[in-house]
């Protein structure tokens, strides 16, 4: 077997292929006794959109309110991969429906934020791109390698993107991403300086709490922006992989078929 054969072989053998019409009949013909859509990690995806949707509701005129919200969303991202792990109803539908959530919820912030700050409006797109553009190729080179998970990264492909991965890793870095896009949304409303509010004297007395906590977070939303950049590339190189092998492997079976004839 050649190489780019093994290579194809490897990718494909963890992928049962399901034809799209027979996909959809088994859905639509799902009971409630196995129903992936009412999967409890699912239903929490649910949730957490429609408290998304409250926030952004609230966000031009009740910041307490959209925080809580944003913040509650945010927080039972944590929960729903423990519950399908625990409940042994882990989904691919589970799965994009996380990262769907994750990317619009952070998305309809940073759109805010272009307005907020229109001085920085071009690196709020910015990350709008990179963040789609990262999260998607990634998805998509995981698919087409067999992955079960897209946050499963071995080590000989990406040593950064493992350890980002790991649990803990992921929910600090991801909870400080968000905390620093809401710090600097509550920076349009918190005015109050640290001397006032609390007292305090020294270099961060002229520094209101909001801005304390985007300084505090701004190294973390940093460093979530630099494994886009790697994880855009690194999928990037897989696709290419992936497309240098099937060509090898087409040319091969095109030359097998000329020897025949």
């Amino acid at each position: 077997m050649s190489s780019s054969s093994a290579v194809l072989t490897r990718r494909r053998g963890s992928i049962d292929i399901v034809d799209a019409k027979v996909a959809v009949d088994l859905a639509t013909a799902q009971t409630y006794s196995e129903n992936v859509f009412l999967f409890v990690p699912n239903l929490i995806g649910y949730t957490r959109i429609i408290l998304a949707a409250l926030s952004l509701h609230y966000m031009n005129y009740h910041p307490k309110y959209c925080t809580l919200l944003y913040c509650i969303s945010c927080l039972l991202d944590a929960f729903d991969g423990h519950a399908a792990r625990a409940l042994g109803q882990a989904s691919k539908f589970g799965a994009v429906l996380d990262m769907v959530t994750d990317r619009c919820t952070t998305t309809s912030l940073l759109c805010y934020l272009t307005s907020a700050y229109p001085e920085y409006a071009l690196w709020f797109q910015f990350l709008i791109a990179l963040d789609f553009s990262s999260h998607y190729m990634h998805m998509n080179s995981s698919l087409v390698t067999g992955s079960k998970s897209h946050k499963q990264v071995d080590s000989d492909v990406s040593r950064l993107l493992r350890a980002y991965y790991n649990p803990v890793t992921l929910f600090i870095v991801c909870a400080g991403n968000e905390l620093f896009y809401i710090a600097l949304y509550l920076m349009k409303w918190v005015h109050t300086p640290l001397s006032a509010s609390f007292g305090l004297t020294g270099f961060f007395a002229s520094w209101t709490w909001a801005e304390i906590m985007a300084a505090f977070c701004a190294p973390i939303c940093l460093y979530k922006n630099i494994v886009n950049v790697v994880q855009l590339w690194k999928a990037s190189k897989i696709l290419v992989g992936v497309d240098l092998a099937e060509r090898a492997k087409a040319r091969e079976e095109e030359a097998l078929r000329g020897k025949r004839d």
